[in-house]
């Protein structure tokens, strides 16, 4: 197995793919975006171990942001290679109208339930359209949590951890003895991966992802093959690490509504980080989004509308917190 490492230019972090050759087969984890540059770099990468698109058998796909499944349907036009992806995330992955359409309502519908400014609005739907009508979809084969696939030698089992995205998947396999995972946007080594803006599909976002993390830590991978950046050498320490910054923001999240007072996403999102731009106006809200209704679900807070205000008794309990962290419960 190889890591090749791709440019990023629409989103954040440079992008992995990851190609294994043993056998008689070529196969990758991800493709990168969409953009010419990423295209070259992967055919070059390809070319330097004799390989080209028209080589490629099969492709998994963590899950259907276009920062990872961008190259798909190319590379599946030119070599009829299997694409693979879970089955919340399939009909994304394949352009299906009826798919997006909903997906576009829903955001319509959370951004008016945010607060989100029109003009703002208006910035992002651009932002989030541009370029998206390059990308060529593929034909998916849906597959499920705990579903195992050999690759050579090689065994990859799915790990579905709901959160960033409906389908997100990790895949496990034992490389050179050791227990390893290639985590998609599940594990990240430098940032935290968005919930509750990055899929707005994904009910009870913030749960089900520090649940996901929950089962890295329980895990005990040796290593772990991000979706972006750097190899991870201790994966239990670095998923906990971020259960423990989930926590944090819980705190300021409360932070914010005990000096605020009652108001809306949109208010605790600029409170948490300011002015936002690009495709942070919708992962700021978003996120501020997936803790106010973790907390509400917890009675923490109490909603009212579009507006939310600390529950009875909190703020003492927010002001006895000398850690500036509020324990969730998942």
């Amino acid at each position: 197995m190889e890591r090749i490492s791709l440019s990023n230019s629409a989103f954040e972090g440079d992008n992995n793919a990851y190609l294994f050759t043993a056998g008689a087969e070529t196969v990758l984890i991800d493709t990168g975006d969409w953009m010419a540059t990423t295209r070259e770099q992967l055919e070059a990468a390809l070319s330097e171990r004799g390989l080209a698109f028209a080589d490629v058998d099969r492709i998994f796909l963590t899950h259907w942001h276009h920062d990872h499944c961008g190259l798909a349907g190319e590379i599946q036009a030119e070599s009829g290679a299997d694409v693979y992806a879970h089955a919340a995330d399939a009909a994304l992955i394949e352009g299906d109208e009826d798919a997006w359409t909903a997906m576009y309502d829903r955001q319509k519908h959370y951004f008016e339930e945010w607060g989100m400014p029109e003009d703002r609005q208006e910035v992002l739907l651009e932002r989030m359209t541009d370029g998206e009508t390059t990308v060529e979809p593929p034909t998916v084969t849906p597959f499920e949590d705990g579903e195992t696939f050999a690759v050579g030698d090689t065994e990859l089992e799915v790990i579905h951890t709901s959160g960033h995205a409906a389908g997100l998947s990790m895949f496990e396999a034992a490389i050179d003895g050791e227990r390893q995972v290639f985590s998609g946007d599940a594990l990240l080594p430098v940032y935290t991966p968005n919930v509750g803006g990055a899929d707005v599909r994904v009910d009870r976002p913030l749960e089900k992802y520090l649940r996901a993390l929950r089962g890295i830590v329980e895990a005990e991978y040796d290593r772990a093959w991000p979706g972006h950046r750097d190899p991870i050498d201790d994966p239990a320490d670095r998923a906990q690490h971020i259960i423990d910054h989930h926590e944090e923001r819980s705190w300021r999240v409360l932070d914010a509504l005990d000096r605020n007072g009652p108001c809306d996403t949109w208010t605790v999102s600029a409170d948490l980080f300011g002015d936002l731009d690009g495709i942070h106006i919708l992962h700021g809200p978003g996120e501020s989004y997936a803790h106010l209704e973790h907390l509400e679900r917890a009675d923490t807070v109490v909603r009212d509308g579009t507006e939310y205000r600390l529950a009875d008794g909190v703020a003492d309990r927010l002001a006895a917190t000398d850690a500036n962290r509020w324990a969730l419960e998942y």
